[in-house]
């Protein structure tokens, strides 16, 4: 009978012993159609909309925030050493590598291109080698500006052609909603040229009440086509313990799901030469 008030006792220590919090991880979003889609049509339906729930999921020793901030804020989270935040949007460089832990590739996607309305078509036609524009040139040469996100990279290879022209040759926007400005400026002429990746500008437009008939697309002389996303955590260890755990998770992902989530917002035309093309992107890797 001894034994009965001593187990009642030991039970009421232990349920009133703290039970040990969890860390927060901070996931930084902004509206980056087809990967985060905020309004429209497609609202919620963007690829990291959807894989981010599955992440998750597998990640229960966390509990997880969803952030919204704009590319240049994010930045300076990642930077922060008392910052647990992660982004599943990132491009690696090696300026970011200083301060951010990378994953493994999660997906292929095409890489940016020159956006450019149909009406002002001909002021790129010097410049270009089929479908594709030399943009050193075409930037170097003549007094065109270039509408860009700030503090957004578009890949290694573009991010060092836009560092051998002048900064007079860009129109830099902040912002949320940076993209979808730099084009609504275009359509008021008072800028030709946007840096972008065709899915997202394609959404952008038909959501403004435009048509992508009305406007061209041309990759970029000496860029590869398909660049590739990484989820980026703080490099602190609680960002490379996260980053570990991801990476675990990530191979199923990017073979069974992200590749159609993908497709899904390419011209109909492109899809089944992506899917057949997203087989073998991480066979090298």
């Amino acid at each position: 009978m001894r034994l009965l008030p001593l187990c009642c006792a030991l039970l009421f220590t232990l349920q009133m012993a703290p039970v040990q919090a969890k860390e927060r991880l901070l996931w930084l979003v902004r509206d980056l159609p087809p990967f985060t889609v905020f309004e429209g049509s497609e609202k919620g339906r963007g690829v990291i909309d959807q894989m981010l729930p599955l992440l998750i999921e597998q990640m229960p020793e966390y509990d997880h925030s969803i952030v919204r901030v704009n590319r240049a804020r994010g930045i300076q989270m990642l930077q922060d050493p008392a910052s647990f935040t992660c982004d599943p949007t990132l491009l690696w460089t090696a300026e970011r590598a200083k301060f951010v832990n990378f994953s493994q590739p999660t997906l292929g996607v095409q890489s940016s291109g020159v956006v450019v309305r149909k009406s002002g078509s001909a002021l790129l036609a010097p410049f270009l080698d089929g479908q594709q524009v030399d943009l050193k040139g075409l930037l170097g040469t003549t007094q065109l500006k270039l509408g860009v996100v700030a503090e957004r990279s578009y890949s290694s290879q573009v991010d060092e052609i836009l560092r051998q022209l002048p900064d007079s040759a860009f129109s830099r926007h902040y912002g949320n909603d940076a993209t979808a400005n730099l084009l609504q400026m275009q359509q008021l002429g008072r800028l030709q040229l946007v840096l972008g990746y065709w899915p997202e500008v394609r959404y952008l437009i038909q959501q403004n009440g435009g048509s992508p008939a009305d406007y061209e697309f041309h990759p970029i002389q000496g860029v590869n086509r398909y660049q590739f996303l990484h989820v980026g955590c703080s490099d602190t260890p609680l960002g490379r313990a996260a980053i570990s755990h991801i990476d675990q998770v990530l191979p199923a992902l990017r073979l069974d799901s992200l590749p159609a989530l993908y497709a899904h917002w390419l011209d109909p035309e492109m899809r089944a030469t992506y899917l057949e093309e997203s087989k073998h992107f991480f066979e090298n890797r």
